[in-house]
């Protein structure tokens, strides 16, 4: 895949809608890309404040990246009947033959939580979902995405969640 085709490729990362607004019926669900920015927001705000230090740089390049591959197979949901292994098999393959070397590996440490900044996003990924299933709340009961990240909060992030004044 050439540079343009790559590009091309990522770019569609802007209208694939979220998979899971779907199943509950939201009409005009936000993106995996607009998903992508709202994470990279709560990266910028709370990076900064959490101990020990993150390299706040590395955090937000770790949320641009955490779904491109997901232009190749998909926003898979748990709902897809697809295990987690097969998941990350897919997006595996998908990761090696979409992103440049730069960016699988930062995906790369994102997938394997390899480092605190991959562990911070992928809490910041569940906070992004709790917010925006408030955003959809009035439309739909979206409880089941609130809670499914309330649990996924680790202790010391845990905070972050009440500042917020999640329920």
């Amino acid at each position: 895949m050439n540079n343009k085709e790559r590009w091309l490729k990522h770019y569609q990362l802007k209208s694939l809608p979220r998979s899971g607004w779907l199943r509950k019926g939201i009409e005009t669900p936000e993106s995996v890309a607009a998903h992508s920015w709202g994470l990279a927001l709560l990266c910028l705000e709370y990076a900064p404040r959490v101990k020990p230090t993150l390299n706040i740089n590395k955090a937000l390049q770790l949320a641009l990246v955490h779904d491109l591959p997901e232009v190749i197979v998909g926003d898979i949901t748990p709902q897809d009947s697809i295990s987690k292994k097969d998941k990350q098999q897919q997006e595996q393959q998908a990761a090696q033959h979409l992103l440049s070397d730069q960016m699988h590996e930062l995906w790369k440490e994102y997938d394997e939580h390899a480092t605190p900044e991959s562990r911070f996003v992928h809490t910041m990924d569940k906070i992004d979902m709790a917010l925006q299933a408030l955003v959809y709340n009035p439309l739909t009961d979206t409880s089941e995405f609130i809670d499914s990240a309330k649990q996924k909060i680790p202790t010391d992030l845990v905070w972050i969640w009440y500042e917020l004044d999640l329920p």
